[in-house]
């Protein structure tokens, strides 16, 4: 549409979110007074896509408020303030809502929840340059039959990618251990990432 407003996407964003609370899918946690948890504006040029908000996110009503959310923004090379400003960083997770607790670790996300919004959400950011997939959920989501028969393979092969895509591992403490045994991560695909990142919001 030609004269598709900046107004007009805000409105668009608006009617999404309130869509997004009065879903069905979603009634339990709209009736505890839960909000869907993710940031999207018009003028954000990078998009980060993971699993799905956590108990502590959900109890703070803020995304990557944790060590891993430190660890990731150091991967970026900005600070909280630009990380949370949706104007320079979009944030869509695959759920919107903490899923539970599993046997080891937190539920994966809901089943049909991105094929639901996401086309909406991204469709609302036209001047998006790079959308990070962190973890195996959003690799599989948006990389399908391209990527690799694992998490470390598909990341490693990360230029395939691009300049689209830029795979992560996820930046939890816990994966300390596969950083030290895939130590290529810190040296070659961090510094090309940071570098895309500074690059692309300046």
């Amino acid at each position: 549409m030609l004269n598709h407003t900046l107004e007009d996407n805000m409105t668009e964003l608006d009617d999404i979110f309130n869509a997004i609370k009065a879903d069905p899918q979603n009634a339990e946690y709209t009736a505890r007074g839960v909000d869907p948890l993710y940031a999207v504006d018009p003028a954000a040029k990078i998009v980060l896509i993971g699993q799905a908000p956590g108990i502590r996110a959900e109890q703070s009503k803020m995304y990557w408020n944790d060590p891993s959310g430190d660890r990731l923004r150091e991967w970026m090379g900005i600070d909280r303030d630009t990380f949370y400003d949706p104007k320079q960083v979009a944030i869509i997770p695959l759920d919107f809502y903490y899923p539970g607790k599993g046997k080891s670790g937190d539920l994966p996300p809901r089943k049909g929840f991105a094929e639901k919004w996401h086309p909406q959400l991204l469709a609302a950011l036209p001047n998006l340059q790079l959308t990070v997939l962190i973890g195996m959920y959003a690799q599989k989501y948006y990389l399908g039959k391209n990527r690799k028969r694992t998490l470390t393979d598909t990341v490693h092969a990360y230029q395939e990618y691009l300049p689209k895509y830029f795979p992560l591992v996820h930046p939890s403490p816990r994966n300390q251990l596969w950083m030290s045994r895939n130590p290529w991560f810190a040296e070659d695909v961090l510094p090309d990432f940071k570098q895309r990142v500074h690059t692309i919001l300046q």
